[in-house]
Formats: structure tokens, C-alpha cells, sequence
């Protein structure tokens, strides 16, 4: 299981998104590497995909300083709180698969160098598969369960708007970058694209994914940074 908190949400349930943020990515990847990387130039797409989401309980201990004694012992008291219940969304048997774009972190991802987990320290992962791929431009693609740009939307009326950590710079005591995006949890081909002109898109896809209806899978690349972003998926 996993779970991708909503930040800023702190009201007797805490959903997640479903789709896991590029922050998040961020340290997943930095984990591998055993080090906090410039993000200026590393690329990423992803694919993720689970079964279902559901509710779980969990509990967090609010503490405060005390004063007087234990009773029975006599011994001082240091903190007393209480049990806080909540739920959690979270999502069941999750897949992912990332794509980088570069290709001498191979070796980091067979011998990562912290355990593996995406999202909450507990929710361990495994590699399954890890490989260097030749990507092909392509303008007959199908996208699906993907993290699009916002500016998609001028394309195609499928998915969500959502407002997502893109980086957390470590520079400045770890302040968060935000930005909208589009996560899309189903599948799209190029042809119900929405083109406002003649400019249609062209992206990279993955030939060892499988073909739906002779089209190939499409990958849109992020990047970290922001000033990034619009040359990327252009």
C-alpha cells in the first residue's frame, strides 16, 4: 500500500492524491542515490497504476510539556497527550514505473543505497525491472494513468486539475515549489485530442509497452525545476 497525503489537510481524514507527486519522485529518486541531486536536467515520466483505494485507521499521539508526577510512581512527567484517531486514504497494491532520463543512474537503482518506499516511510517497494530503453518520437500515441502538464487541458477534457509539490528546495530549509498538473487515470488516444490548430503534438513512447490499437505508449517528461517545464512538454 501507499499513500500520497494532501498537504495542508488536517480534518479527521487525510485523502491522498492518486498519483504520486513529483516531490515525492524527487526523494524516491534521491534515496536511490543516497543523496540529495540538482534537479536542473533530470527528466522524468511516470506510469502508475493500483487495484483500489480504501480507508484505513491510523492514530498520531498529541503531546504537550507537563508538570507534576506520574501517580503511583512519583516519578516527574515530561510529556502527556492523547490518542488522535483519523482515516486514511490509501491505495492498494500500487505499480509504478518511471522513466529517466539518465541512463548512468542504472546501476543506483539495482543497488539503491536507502530501502525503497514511495510515500510513507513504511510503505516499502521493490524493483522489479530496471533497464535502459530507446525511446521514438511518435505523433500516434495513447497516454493513461500519467501525471499531464496543466496546459493539457487545452487538449483533452479527461482528468483531474489538481495543485501538487513539484520540489522542495533543500536550499531554503526545504520551502515547497507548487504547480497545477493534470492527473489522467485512464486512457486516452491522440485522435479524441482537442487541437485549437495544426500544431498536434509529438511525444516520446515507450516500444516495449504494449500497443492498443497500433497506437504505443506516450510518455510526457517533467523536470524539477520550473523554468523547466514549458520546454519539456512543448
Amino acid at each position: 500500500m501507499t499513500s500520497f497525503r494532501y498537504p495542508f489537510f488536517m480534518l479527521g481524514v487525510q485523502p491522498t492524491f492518486t498519483m504520486p507527486p513529483p516531490s515525492t519522485l524527487y526523494g524516491h529518486v534521491a534515496s536511490a542515490l543516497g543523496e540529495w541531486f540538482d534537479p536542473t536536467g533530470v527528466h522524468f515520466a511516470v506510469h502508475f497504476i493500483f487495484e483500489k483505494r480504501v480507508l484505513e485507521i491510523e492514530h498520531t499521539h498529541v503531546l504537550k510539556s507537563a508538570t507534576g508526577r506520574i501517580p503511583g510512581k512519583g516519578d516527574p512527567k515530561v510529556l502527556e497527550g492523547a490518542t488522535n484517531p483519523y482515516q486514511r486514504e490509501v491505495l492498494f497494491r500500487p505499480k509504478l514505473t518511471l522513466y529517466l532520463n539518465r541512463p548512468e543512474w542504472l546501476d543506483a537503482f539495482r543497488c539503491p543505497k536507502y530501502p525503497v518506499v514511495l510515500g510513507r516511510s513504511q510503505d516499502l517497494f521493490t524493483y522489479t525491472d530496471i533497464r535502459v530503453i530507446d525511446l521514438h518520437k511518435r505523433n500516434e500515441f495513447y497516454v493513461e494513468h500519467t501525471l499531464l502538464p496543466y496546459e493539457f487541458r487545452r487538449y483533452i477534457s479527461k482528468g483531474i486539475a489538481v495543485l501538487m509539490p513539484q520540489y522542495l528546495d533543500n536550499d531554503r530549509q526545504r520551502f515547497p515549489h507548487f504547480r497545477q498538473f493534470i492527473v489522467l487515470n485512464r486512457r486516452v488516444h491522440v485522435r479524441d485530442f482537442i487541437y485549437p490548430g495544426d500544431n498536434k503534438l509529438s511525444l516520446w513512447v515507450d516500444p516495449s509497452a504494449p500497443a492498443v490499437d497500433g497506437d504505443q505508449l506516450g510518455l510526457v517528461f517533467h523536470a524539477w525545476t520550473s523554468d523547466e517545464e514549458t520546454s519539456i512538454t512543448a
